[in-house]
C-alpha cells in the first residue's frame, strides 16, 4: 500500500467546501482548547494559531458562546480583527452554563435564540455570524420554533446559515421543513462512528454538511495520550469522558498502536491518517481538529491533502474497529442531551 500526499496546504491551494452558502476550506478549526478543558494556551499563541489557519486555507473557526464563558468568542474575534475576509466564523447557542461543568441544561426557544446572537454578535465584534449552530436540542421546544427564530436572524442579517449539533435524523428533517438546515455538527472520528447509523443519511438526502468535531478522538487517535497521569487533574478527558477512565484506556491503547504502526508504514502520522480517512469519507465532510500548537496546526493541515486508495482506508478502519471501543464517548449526564 502506498499513500500520496499532494502539495503541503497552503492558503491558495486548500481544497473547498461548501456549508449552505458559506466556501470554507474543507478542514476546520476548532477553538475550544484555546480557552479551556485541554490545558493552558497564552492568548499570543491562540491568536497566532488562528491566524496562520487562516493562512493555510483553515477558514472555518468554530467556537461557542459557553467556551471559556465568553471568553473563546472575545478571542477569535480579536484574532480575525483585520481577517474578516478569509475567516468563516462558526458559533454555538443553547447550553446553559452558569458556572463550572459543561452546563446545566439547554434552551432553544425564540427569545433565547434572539438574545444568544446579539450577545455573540457583541462578544466576537463583527456585524454577522457566518454559522449559527445550537449546540444540542432543545426538548421542551419544539423545534420548529427553533429553526423558525433562526430563519428570522438569516433574514434580518445577522447569520448567514444555521446548524445543529447532535440531533436525530427526524430533529434534522423537521428543522429543515421550515429553513434548511446548512450543516449537522457531530463528533465523528474513528473510535465515534454514531453519525453513521441514520443522521449521515439524512445530510445528504437534504444536502447538509457534517461537521466533525474531536476528529482526533480527543486526541487519543495521535497516539500520545498513554495513561490518565498524563493528563492535567482539570483536563475535561480526565473528569467527564468515560473512554479516558484507566481501564478503558488501557483497552483501547491497542487500537491507536495498531494506528501508529499502519501510519509509520504509509509514511505519515497517526493523527494525519485519522484525519484523511474522515475526509475521505465525502465532500460533505469537514473535519475541525483543535490544537493550540502551530505544528500540529500544519501537521493536521497536510492530512486534507492525503490522497488514499481504497485498501489503505480499509486498513484504517481495520485498525480502530468501532465495536472494540472501550467505553462510552461522553458520561450519562452529556449522553441524555445526544440525538435530541
Amino acid at each position: 500500500m502506498t499513500a500520496h500526499q499532494m502539495t503541503t496546504a497552503n492558503h491558495l491551494g486548500l481544497p473547498e467546501r461548501r456549508i449552505g452558502p458559506l466556501t470554507v476550506g474543507l478542514q476546520g478549526l476548532g477553538c475550544l482548547g484555546l480557552s479551556e478543558f485541554y490545558g493552558p494556551v497564552t492568548e499570543h499563541d491562540a491568536v497566532t494559531v488562528i491566524r496562520r489557519a487562516l493562512d493555510l486555507g483553515v477558514t472555518l473557526l468554530d467556537t461557542a458562546d459557553v467556551y471559556g464563558h465568553g471568553d473563546n468568542e472575545r478571542l477569535v474575534g480579536r484574532a480575525v480583527a483585520g481577517y474578516r475576509d478569509r475567516a468563516v466564523i462558526a458559533t454555538k447557542f443553547g447550553v446553559v452554563r452558569p458556572g463550572p461543568g459543561v452546563g446545566t441544561g439547554i434552551r432553544a426557544d425564540p427569545a433565547y435564540v434572539r438574545e444568544s446572537c446579539d450577545a455573540s454578535l457583541r462578544r466576537l465584534g463583527v456585524d454577522h455570524i457566518d454559522l449559527f449552530q445550537l449546540t444540542r436540542a432543545d426538548r421542551t421546544i419544539p423545534i420548529e420554533e427553533t429553526a423558525g427564530a433562526l430563519a428570522d436572524l438569516i433574514e434580518a442579517g445577522k447569520i448567514r446559515a444555521y446548524g445543529l449539533c447532535e440531533v436525530s435524523p427526524e430533529t434534522l428533517r423537521r428543522a429543515h421543513a421550515v429553513a434548511p438546515v446548512a450543516a449537522l455538527q457531530s463528533e465523528w472520528s474513528l473510535w465515534s462512528r454514531d453519525v453513521e447509523r441514520g443522521a449521515l443519511a439524512v445530510c445528504r438526502e437534504l444536502g447538509i454538511t457534517v461537521i466533525a468535531y474531536a476528529p482526533l478522538g480527543r486526541g487519543f487517535l495521535t497516539g500520545t495520550v498513554r495513561s490518565v497521569e498524563q493528563l492535567g487533574t482539570e483536563d475535561f478527558r480526565r473528569i467527564g469522558l468515560p473512554r479516558f477512565e484507566p481501564e478503558n484506556l488501557a483497552g483501547n491503547l491497542p487500537l491507536a498502536d495498531r494506528l501508529i504502526v499502519l501510519a509509520r508504514r504509509l509514511g505519515f502520522t497517526s493523527a494525519q491518517l485519522s484525519l484523511a480517512w474522515l475526509h475521505h469519507q465525502g465532500p460533505d465532510v469537514i473535519p475541525i481538529p483543535g490544537t493550540g500548537r502551530l505544528g500540529h496546526l500544519t501537521e493536521n493541515a497536510v492530512a486534507a491533502r492525503l490522497l488514499l486508495g481504497p485498501a489503505e482506508l480499509e486498513a484504517i478502519a481495520a485498525a480502530v474497529p468501532a465495536d472494540q471501543v472501550h467505553g462510552d464517548r461522553w458520561n450519562p449526564a452529556s449522553t441524555a442531551y445526544l440525538n435530541g
